[in-house]
């Protein structure tokens, strides 16, 4: 299947199929540089059929350090120069294959590389087919995550599907966590299809109907991002999870969507003492713990560390951070939440946690 973004100018085709990867060659002929970074875990698993991409062009390729540990300035300074060792011309395409950390960063490199060269996304996980999307891109600093950015569209992005057949469970649970908030974002029906489709780990590792989940969640971060590029409104929508989440992220290293999931339960329990919201919290702590993200972490959070990375985060204000909220599933809005309020949210999180497990 083919998606285009319907931007005024500069759109970019969105494949999503069986064996897209063989379509990469219609996209890079006209560069005349050309540089593949690929993440070296996919590159372990998948070296043959990148091998033969790469060979067939003589194409430099470097191989780099797998997930967030790729996102700091030490590995973007390295990454920059020895771009530049190969006196790069404006006619130069960087190729990024691997996850969402992968493509952040590989599209940050094109993004600053001689003030701007094209880039194409070849996402191999299922998390990557949010942050694949529109043309946010960046790296991590010691303050916090994502603070240092751009936003530089893709030239294309390259969805083959038959990367995801390699992913340990644990990539696709971290996926599920954005396919998730995107059906939250939608209508009740949507969430509730996920939860029939995938009630537990053992239906969720069989990964059955995923390409129409991907698809979907695909066309729901285009339509809010399409009205909105540059984060002014409507495409904060998207940072659902994300406030509370991030901060647990950064500070005990999980997995990305692991940590938007616990950020998802955390906004419903602000949802509920803000906005008079009605979620079930046992019911998402219930469903959650079945598909097997590891709930049991929250018993080591600590508030003070993790607001002041909340405070850190690029919606905060001086007095409390501005934060995505559900009045009901399907009814996005932004709120500024103070400080006693996320306390109280953090206190019956942790309490309500504890009541079920």
């Amino acid at each position: 299947m083919q998606l285009t973004t319907t931007y005024p100018d500069r759109n970019y085709p969105i494949i999503i199929e069986h064996s897209a990867f063989e379509r990469l060659d219609t996209f890079v002929s006209d560069y005349q540089h050309v540089f593949v970074f690929v993440d070296q875990s996919v590159y372990s698993v998948w070296e043959n059929k990148i091998s033969r991409f790469v060979n067939d062009h003589h194409y430099t390729t470097f191989q780099i350090p797998s997930g967030e540990q790729v996102k700091y300035m030490a590995q973007y300074e390295h990454y920059i120069e020895a771009l530049l060792a190969h006196q790069p011309t404006r006619n130069t395409c960087l190729i990024a294959i691997g996850g969402g950390a992968t493509g952040d960063f590989v599209g940050f490199l094109a993004a600053t590389l001689l003030r701007g060269v094209d880039f194409i996304q070849v996402p191999t996980t299922i998390l990557a087919h949010d942050s694949s999307i529109g043309g946010k891109v960046g790296i991590n600093t010691t303050q916090g995550k994502n603070l240092v950015g751009a936003f530089h569209r893709p030239k294309a992005v390259i969805y083959d599907l038959e990367f995801l057949t390699s992913l340990p469970f644990d990539e696709i649970l971290s996926g599920y966590g954005e396919v998730y908030k995107h059906a939250l974002l939608n209508d009740e029906a949507s969430v509730r299809a996920l939860e029939q489709v995938y009630p537990n780990k053992g239906e969720l590792k069989q990964l059955q109907s995923i390409e129409q989940y991907l698809i979907q969640g695909i066309q729901t971060k285009l339509q809010i991002v399409l009205n909105d590029e540059k984060e002014c409104g409507q495409r904060q929508f998207l940072n659902l999870g994300h406030t509370f989440g991030h901060a647990i992220e950064y500070k005990y290293r999980l997995a990305h969507g692991h940590a938007v999931m616990i950020g998802i339960l955390y906004q419903f329990i602000v949802s509920n003492l803000m906005l008079n919201s009605h979620f079930e919290i046992n019911h998402y702590i219930t469903y959650m713990k079945a598909l097997g993200y590891p709930l049991e972490i929250m018993s080591q959070f600590e508030f003070e560390p993790l607001l002041k990375l909340m405070l850190h985060d690029k919606k905060n204000d001086a007095n409390g951070v501005r934060m995505v909220l559900l009045q009901s599933i399907g009814n996005p809005t932004v709120q500024h939440v103070d400080i006693s309020t996320l306390r109280q949210a953090f206190d019956t999180l942790i309490q309500q946690y504890q009541e079920v497990i």
